[in-house]
């Protein structure tokens, strides 16, 4: 039993909840909560995901968005960048699109929680009774199964975090010293992106005509007017 011997002025509980990797006495980026989802747009990530299961083949776009965060850790200010959205594009007319979407919206309140690495561990230990689910590939280029659909989707949410430099191998956040240098290099090298450019088709020469099916300009192959664009052909 300890002796108080001074009056008590203020007390912090230990089993309080915190982001993971964060300490609790500074204000730690990583798990500093974000109460909502900041206006304007947002750098993200679109990934094609492909699996199979007994039924067959399936396929899903997964959209996941980054916000740079600040925070001070030992006297230090410290910006990395964190996952804080979490998005199924509407449209995909899948029966697991429900349930997909739902997992999105929760792993997007972890993630603005600052648990969003937790939260993609525990569902890669979800199961189902349909059998094991075919997603990815491991380092030696063999495919990867999974104990359910859930766990193949928090599978394939953890490879994009990984290859942003959030995730390490084993799915926790890297070292923030590490994530620090990683925004700062990705921020140094930031630039617009390039803009589209339009070919637009050479001037038509004096006396060509139309292609009648296309509208496209004829021209000249093996003494013959045709079109490039349809085929079409006057021989």
């Amino acid at each position: 039993m300890h002796r108080i011997d001074q009056p008590i002025i203020a007390f912090r509980r230990s089993d309080a909840p915190q982001g993971e990797g964060a300490s609790g006495g500074d204000d730690h980026p990583l798990g500093k909560r974000i109460p909502s989802r900041p206006e304007g747009e947002l750098e993200s990530v679109t990934e094609k995901v492909r699996y199979w299961t007994q039924g067959g083949p399936q396929t899903v776009y997964l959209v996941v968005s980054f916000v740079a965060v600040s925070g001070t850790v030992s006297g230090e200010r410290v910006t990395i960048e964190r996952p804080i959205e979490f998005f199924l594009p509407t449209g995909q007319h899948s029966e697991s699109y429900q349930w997909i979407s739902a997992t999105m919206r929760s792993l997007s309140l972890a993630a603005r929680g600052g648990y969003a690495a937790r939260a993609l561990r525990d569902l890669r230990k979800v199961t189902w009774d349909r059998g094991p689910v075919r997603s990815g590939t491991n380092d030696y280029g063999k495919p990867l199964y999974h104990p359910s659909e859930v766990a193949a989707i928090a599978h394939a949410l953890q490879q994009i975090l990984q290859r942003r430099g959030f995730l390490d191998p084993d799915g926790h956040p890297r070292p923030l010293r590490d994530l620090a240098a990683t925004y700062r290099d990705n921020a140094r090298t930031a630039r617009p992106p390039d803009m589209p450019t339009l070919e637009l088709p050479q001037s038509m020469p004096m006396g060509a005509s139309l292609c009648p099916q296309c509208g496209d300009h004829l021209e000249i192959v093996d003494g013959c007017p045709t079109c490039r664009d349809c085929g079409y052909s006057k021989c």
